[in-house]
């Protein structure tokens, strides 16, 4: 997985996850969460996940320039570990809740994840990797 690959595939996945959590199926309350009670999210993290999906997605057929979106996934990478890091000491982010121990764990590894796609070759023209 090269970073243009990984702001595809995160940002589709930021999106979703985003919109599950508008329509209750990552919930606290909803009896409809696929993940029940041991990972939601709320509004605020709700917002931030479909806002950056739509901006990783919007990335990787923007930035046409591979040092480009090498630099912005080291920048996910950087922020992912840094949440997981800020997880540890704290629970809230700008009124975003940080509450389970999961969110910790996700944030660990999409900046695993990330930095490690940062490091990747990107895909030479032709479909050749």
């Amino acid at each position: 997985m090269n970073p243009k690959q990984f702001l595809q595939i995160g940002g589709v996945v930021l999106l979703l996850v985003g919109l599950l959590g508008f329509f209750g199926l990552i919930g606290p309350t909803s009896d409809a969460s696929i993940f029940g009670s041991a990972w939601w999210f709320d509004n605020g993290e709700n917002w931030a996940h479909t806002i950056l999906g739509i901006v990783a997605l919007i990335a990787a057929g923007a930035l046409k320039n591979a040092m480009q979106q090498k630099n912005l996934v080291i920048l996910v990478g950087v922020l992912g570990i840094f949440f997981a890091v800020y997880n540890v000491f704290s629970t809230s982010f700008l009124g975003a809740n940080l509450e389970s121990p999961a969110d910790l764990i996700l944030h660990l590894a999409v900046g695993v994840w990330a930095l490690w796609a940062a490091m990747r070759k990107p895909a030479m023209s032709g479909g050749a990797m």
